[in-house]
């Protein structure tokens, strides 16, 4: 099955219209949060769903390479979000306008710049003017922050309205909880809507939370046992810079175990718990994450780092040069172990 999301990015032109698809996008935790919560973040994009405002969807048209939807804390009293592609991952509208390399201060920048452009409604400046706090930020340029990992399974054009319809008539009101309403529980639920039974909470290793990482592992569970449901995956690389490398991705048992903060005092306690959550790690919550995948480093792409030849002879005149063709067809299967 050919990779539409990066087909979408790079040439439109050939693109086919008779095919959409959805991608799971498991994300990596970073920042203090990362190393309390070590779950990440997860997201669903879609390929033929485009959006006429941030909480209303609409089929897309041709060309425009669809949006990430997810389920946010905190932003706007609204339960989910729809973000084009490139905001969510770049902050930008186009691909020319990703940057080489990120710090904090050109990345909050690119961040405002976007808000004030697409956003100002939805998040409206301080008194002051300047960009708020919050969790805001999480909507746009996660791969600054973030290395994420994508499952992607072959949707059709009458999921996605049937999807549009019914989401555009649910009702848009935050009820966020890390417990039983998380960003994972939206995923899981939108997933299931495209591959009914696909995917579901794992009831011994995350103690019956949904997780990011539970989401993947099930979905590529459900593909493996439904050959008919064709899945590729991918990974989309943290933007280099001086920005901190985001973290692995945990489920609970594995995060416990794990974290020596919590493992050592739980151990001198109860060395039987220990036992138990190992017990569960090892039979329910082990899935790799690099399977096969297509890795993607869109900045690199865009900005090709010169050749050791083209270094040395910097100071003589350059010919021109032609960009070459980045061949995107990804047909690497992941599987849970």
């Amino acid at each position: 099955m050919r990779n539409q999301l990066w087909i979408l990015l790079f040439v439109a032109a050939v693109l086919s219209p008779a095919h959409a698809d959805a991608a799971f996008l498991l994300e990596e935790p970073y920042g203090k949060m990362g190393t309390f919560e070590p779950m990440g973040h997860a997201a669903v994009y879609l390929t033929h769903v485009c959006a006429s405002s941030p909480t209303r969807l609409r089929p897309c048209k041709p060309g425009e390479p669809g949006v990430v939807i997810s389920r946010y804390h905190r932003v706007a009293g609204d339960d989910w979000i729809a973000i084009p592609l490139l905001g969510y991952l770049y902050a930008v509208d186009t691909l020319q306008k990703i940057p080489a390399s990120a710090d904090a201060d050109s990345v909050a920048e690119l961040r405002d710049t976007y808000r004030r452009a697409h956003f100002l409604t939805l998040i409206p400046s301080n008194a002051d003017g300047h960009a708020p706090q919050g969790d805001w930020t999480q909507l746009v340029g996660s791969a600054y922050d973030r290395k994420l990992y994508g499952f992607q399974i072959e949707t059709s054009p009458v999921q996605d309205k049937a999807f549009i319809r019914w989401m555009n008539k649910r009702k848009n009101k935050a009820h966020f909880n890390l417990f039983v309403a998380n960003c994972a529980d939206f995923s899981r639920n939108v997933l299931n809507f495209y591959a009914p039974h696909a995917v579901h909470r794992n009831y011994f290793a995350d103690a019956g939370m949904t997780t990011p990482k539970q989401v993947a592992k099930s979905l590529a569970s459900y593909a493996h046992h439904h050959p008919t449901l064709e899945m590729s995956s991918f990974e989309i690389l943290q933007v280099p810079g001086s920005i901190p490398r985001s973290r692995h991705v945990d489920d609970v048992a594995e995060g416990l175990l794990k974290s020596k903060k919590y493992l050592i005092p739980l151990a001198l306690l109860s060395p039987p718990v220990v036992g138990g959550v190992a017990l569960l790690y090892l039979t329910e919550g082990r899935f790799s994450l690099n399977n096969d995948t297509t890795v993607f480093d869109i900045a690199r792409e865009v900005h090709p780092q010169p050749t050791r030849a083209e270094a040395v002879t910097v100071a003589r005149p350059k010919p021109a040069t032609i960009t070459p063709v980045v061949s995107l067809e990804s047909t690497g299967q992941a599987t849970g172990r």
